[in-house]
């Protein structure tokens, strides 16, 4: 009899807030020494390595602090990628079998750039180290135990293949720009997810300045994709370029491909299938110039790419969009950033939503929509 595959909650097609390629960073942490509580945001999945050690004790893909012989418990401090609304977060405690967090709890809150300043500077190697006491009395300041309670403490799990990851939703309608990760009362975390959508800056949308319209930070999110077996479309809309090829949306091969492949006139495979992916952009805009990026997919590439767009309101769906071409079918190249703008754009808006296509398969990196809000 075959396994029920558990359903992933909805809450993963959101925009990912915490990890270092969106943006996340941490900046203050009790207790560092097995593993920094910089490596629980890494991207890539959590690994083991059974004979590697470091000074301090067993090497852990993740964050890990020292059995606690004095009072208190461990925590940290992340800020977010933006100011997020958060709907769900995962955690993942991967190998931590022996050694994970017995329970964790998180809180919320907005500060500026100016009250971050108190939180003194992390050093680069942070294994093997805890704060000081000096450094304590610095981030008490900022009364982070008071912080708005996003998640109750919450007993976790084991980090056996069928029960590290554990999700856990979000009933809360405040935004946040820092979270404080508490576990109690000592213990690991292979990796932390948060995942909500991004309160867009209104002074920025405001400010007639050209901007990434479908940037993740300016708050524009996927809404839906009919396939991402190797990476995730929200990938495409996080700022900076991607850092590998699980960086960037990628799909698996389409079984529907011909056996032999022919092109027509203008070198454009002719192949029955494509795949897609919706987004909607941080606000209704005119788009005047397009970045498609190919980054690090060098030989998985897209044969083309298109671009349509819609212009929704408010009280409309998907299901009635009327989409426009903006970009035609157009050939790509392998590791390369391609700009189109001018005339190799049709339909520039007004549009709130876009759809992208490539064909008939492959990965790209990231997608730049650049233009002005209306």
């Amino acid at each position: 009899m075959s396994e029920q595959k558990v359903a992933e909650p909805a809450f993963l097609q959101l925009s990912e807030l915490a990890s270092n390629s969106s943006g996340g960073r941490v900046l203050f942490a009790t207790d560092d020494w097995f593993a920094p509580a910089e490596w629980m945001l890494m991207d890539a999945e959590p690994v083991f390595i059974p004979d590697k050690y470091t000074p301090y004790g067993k090497w852990m893909d993740g964050w890990e602090t020292r059995r606690k012989r004095i009072a208190g418990h461990d925590w940290c401090i992340i800020r977010l990628a933006a100011l997020s609304k958060i709907k769900g977060i995962v955690v993942d405690t991967a190998h931590f079998t022996g050694n994970f967090a017995p329970r964790f709890s998180v809180q919320g809150a907005q500060l500026s750039p100016l009250v971050e300043e108190s939180i003194p500077e992390r050093g680069r190697e942070m294994i093997g180290t805890a704060c000081s006491e000096k450094d304590l009395e610095k981030v008490a300041s900022l009364k982070s135990d008071e912080w708005s309670e996003v998640i109750e403490m919450t007993p976790l799990k084991p980090g056996y293949s069928t029960t590290s990851k554990q999700y856990f939703f979000v009933d809360c309608n405040d935004a946040f720009t820092h979270l404080r990760v508490n576990i109690y009362p000592d213990g690991g975390i292979a990796r932390l997810r948060v995942f909500g959508e991004v309160q867009p800056d209104n002074n920025l949308l405001s400010s007639g300045s050209q901007l990434d319209l479908i940037g993740m930070l300016n708050g524009g999110q996927c809404l839906s994709y009919s396939n991402a077996h190797y990476g995730h479309p929200r990938n495409l809309i996080k700022p900076n370029r991607g850092i590998n090829m699980g960086d960037g949306w990628e799909t698996a091969r389409r079984l529907d491909r011909p056996p032999i492949l022919n092109i027509d006139k203008h070198g454009i495979l002719q192949v029955p299938g494509c795949e897609w992916a919706v987004f909607r952009l941080c606000s209704k805009g005119i788009v005047e110039r397009v970045v498609v990026d190919t980054n690090h997919f060098k030989g998985n590439f897209p044969d083309t790419v298109k671009i349509e767009a819609t212009c929704l309101e408010p009280n409309r769906t998907l299901q009635s969009a009327q989409w426009q071409p903006m970009l035609d079918s157009t050939k790509l190249a392998a590791h390369r950033e391609h700009v189109f703008e001018d005339e190799s754009l049709q339909f520039r808006g007004p549009c709130s939503h876009v759809r992208i296509t490539i064909a008939p398969d492959g990965g790209i990196s990231r997608v730049r929509l650049f233009g002005r809000v209306l």
